[in-house]
Order: C-alpha cells, then sequence, then structure tokens
C-alpha cells in the first residue's frame, strides 16, 4: 500500500460543539466537519486509523439509566464504552462517507468494536480516582455504593460522584483484525472511548470491568502495534501552550521527549486534560522515533504538511518551520517541497529512525538540491550542526 499510515485520536468533546446542544445530529455535524479534514489527509495518499474518546456520551448513557433505574437495570460501564463505540462509530462512518463522496472517492470506511486488554492486578482497581458521569446528591450516592458497589466520592462541595480505575491498556485484542482491514485499503475506527476493558483469567478467557482507559494511551499502543509513520491527537487547542492560561502564556510549534517530561515535571500540563496527550505522544515517539503531532481538528491537514500544530519528535532537531525551501525535487512527474532540519545532536548519540535521507543515492532523485546550504557530515550520520533534508510527510 502506497502513503503514509496515520492514526488520529479526535476528543469526545471535539464531537460535541456546545454544550447546549448535544443532539445525535449536532453530535453529527460535529462528527462531519472533523470528518472533512480527515477526508483531506486521505485525499493526498495517506492511510489513516481513527480513534475516539466518547467521555460526554458515556455520561448521557450513565444519565438515562439514572432516571430509568426505578424500571431498567443498570448498564455495566464495559457496555456503556461499547455502546459508544458503534453510536459514535456510525456517525463517523456515515460522516467520512459522505465527505468522501463530495471529492469522488469512495474509499471502504468501518468500525471495529475492540477490547482492550488490562492488568486484573492494575493498581488502579485498588483506588479508583476517575470520575464520570453526573452528580448525584448524598442519598443516591449511598444507593448505588449499596446496591451496585460503586466507589463515590465528594467533589468539591459540587456533589458526589462516581470514580471509577482507569487502567493502562495492555493489548488490543482486535489489533489483528484492524490490521487485516488496512492491508485492504480500509478507513478504520477503532479503540473508540480507549477501547472495551477487559481481562484474561488463568485460562486464557476474557471478562469485560467496569473501568476507563485513557484513549491518548489506548490510541498510541494502536499506533506503535500498527507501526504507524505519525500519531496525531486532535484535541481543543491547535498547539501545546506553556504557562496556559496565564499572561506569561506561549505556544510551541515543536517539542522534544527531553523538553516534554521537563515540562510535566514542571507541572505545565494538567491531569485530565493536556498531561495524558503529552505522554501518549512522547511514549510513541520514544518507541518508534516518528513524530507525533497536537493540534485541533481544524488544523490537521496543515499540521501535517505545513506549520501548524505542536510537533513532537525524539531527537534534538531545529526544525526550520517546516516551509518550502523553494527547491523541488522531481519525483517521477511529481515536484514535492522538501523541508530542512537542523541537527543540534549527532545521531550516533540519540538514533532517529525516522529520519530518512530525501535524496537517497541511485534511483531517479537528482542531486545535490541544496548547494548553497552550509553543512556536511554524510547522509547517513550527519555532524552536528550539519542541515539535513528529510524526507517528511507531503501532498
Amino acid at each position: 500500500m502506497s502513503g503514509k499510515l496515520i492514526v488520529i485520536a479526535i476528543g469526545g468533546n471535539s464531537l460535541i460543539e456546545d454544550p447546549k446542544h448535544v443532539t445525535v445530529s449536532a453530535q453529527y455535524e460535529a462528527a462531519r466537519k472533523t470528518a472533512a479534514h480527515i477526508v483531506s489527509l486521505a485525499k493526498a495518499g495517506n492511510r489513516v486509523v481513527i480513534a475516539h474518546g466518547n467521555g460526554p456520551q458515556v455520561g448521557y448513557i450513565l444519565l438515562r439509566a439514572e432516571y430509568s433505574r426505578s424500571i431498567l437495570h443498570t448498564v455495566p460501564l464495559d457496555s456503556c464504552v461499547a455502546d459508544t463505540q458503534g453510536a459514535i462509530g456510525y456517525n463517523l462512518q456515515m460522516a467520512l462517507d459522505n465527505e468522501f463522496h463530495k471529492v469522488g472517492m469512495q474509499p471502504p470506511v468501518a468500525t471495529v468494536v475492540t477490547q482492550v486488554e488490562v492488568a486484573a492486578d492494575d493498581p488502579s482497581f485498588q483506588k479508583p480516582t476517575k470520575p464520570i458521569g453526573s452528580f448525584f446528591s448524598k442519598e443516591d450516592a449511598d444507593y448505588h455504593a449499596l446496591h451496585d458497589g460503586w466507589s463515590v466520592v465528594e467533589d468539591a462541595g459540587r456533589g458526589y460522584r462516581r470514580v471509577v480505575p482507569s487502567p493502562k491498556p495492555k493489548s488490543i485484542v482486535e489489533i489483528a483484525t484492524i490490521k487485516a482491514l488496512l492491508d485492504q485499503g480500509v478507513i478504520v475506527i477503532a479503540a473508540g472511548g480507549g477501547g472495551i476493558p477487559v481481562v484474561r483469567d488463568q485460562n486464557g478467557l476474557l471478562h469485560g470491568r467496569e473501568a476507563v482507559i485513557d484513549k491518548d494511551l489506548a490510541a498510541a499502543l494502536m499506533a506503535k502495534d500498527l507501526h504507524a509513520d505519525l500519531f496525531v491527537i486532535s484535541t481543543a487547542v491547535e498547539k501545546v501552550c506553556l504557562d496556559y492560561r496565564k499572561p506569561t502564556q506561549r505556544t510551541l510549534d515543536q517539542m522534544t521527549v527531553d523538553e516534554a517530561r521537563t515540562y510535566t515535571a514542571e507541572g505545565q500540563f494538567a491531569p485530565g486534560s493536556m498531561l495524558p496527550k503529552v505522554q501518549a505522544i512522547t511514549d510513541f515517539v520514544q518507541s518508534t522515533g516518528n513524530i507525533g503531532i497536537i493540534t485541533d481538528p481544524e488544523h490537521l491537514y496543515d499540521a501535517v504538511y505545513g506549520n501548524q500544530g505542536t510537533k513532537i519528535v525524539r531527537c534534538r532537531l531545529e526544525m526550520q518551520g517546516w516551509q518550502e525551501h523553494g527547491d523541488h525535487v522531481r519525483s517521477g512527474r511529481r515536484a514535492r517541497p522538501v523541508h530542512v532540519w537542523l541537527l543540534e545532536k549527532p545521531t550516533n548519540e540519540q538514533p532517529c529512525h525516522g529520519l530518512q535521507p530525501a535524496f537517497p543515492r541511485g534511483g531517479r532523485t537528482p542531486g545535490p538540491v541544496f548547494p548553497t546550504l552550509p553543512g556536511g557530515g554524510r547522509a547517513g550520520n550527519p555532524e552536528r550542526g550539519s542541515r539535513v533534508a528529510v524526507d517528511s510527510f507531503r501532498p
């Protein structure tokens, strides 16, 4: 298959544009807008896998169950996740099909109801901390604690909320199915809401658990298992910020793994918000050497092919804006822009498996392409301070 493999994780809140308008039709419209940006990436020749959040949608299911508890059974949380995978997958499938139709394309799109295995002895099962659902009175909280075995805590004087475990993902149960669909050219929607939490017993049998897996961590695991070329997290902001919502707020165009860890230690990223996104991206980048991006839905395409979004890289590179240099390499019959990176650290000190020379010896690619640029070192192991042309994502 030609093209890059991109795994995109979109937030459940991004599927709700206005908290006052949360009908199914309103959620579809939000999905359609996000789908249009994803279609532009597929149109450029890339293969795409989409993961999504489901926080608000699970909350709605739980609220319906609460209102009807006198006449209907309680819905287990793992079943709630499965329900939202189907409903949100349906919205995204229809939205993608319609947006592809507008540009004269009809690739197959499929949603995989995805189980994600977690460890039965994950520490979060002993101390649940993830709040879900609506606020309760003390009377209702005590009822659920007694009859349903819920863990309930008081939340800043606003009432009581249910808290559940949030175990780390170990493996994607349906990963072979996802790979098979990709090999057939299918746009795949998978690991929705972080996946349905399951554990294996001593006999190897699966059992659902009432828990919530962070969707960005699950998407990062899926991206690694699929050997994705790029992992993108789509969220509410165009770029990652330092000193968020302070007078000193500033955006980041790029961030190394080491810098991300430093900023995390400084408390720059809010838990439950930007922190898990940065952790998921850095895990992917550190493990694969490939690039991660955090941006909003409107800038998905420009973040991949241009200067938008925050790019997370493993090597200490000074990126030259990801702008077209002006010179082009003719590959076959198509001219393509080339991006220049300034290497800050020799690759033998910190390998960068994601860097591939844009101008390989042999083949149809002529050279030298940048005769006026200073530089040095060999293409396979550039020296400190040398400018390295690399083959990046390109339309």
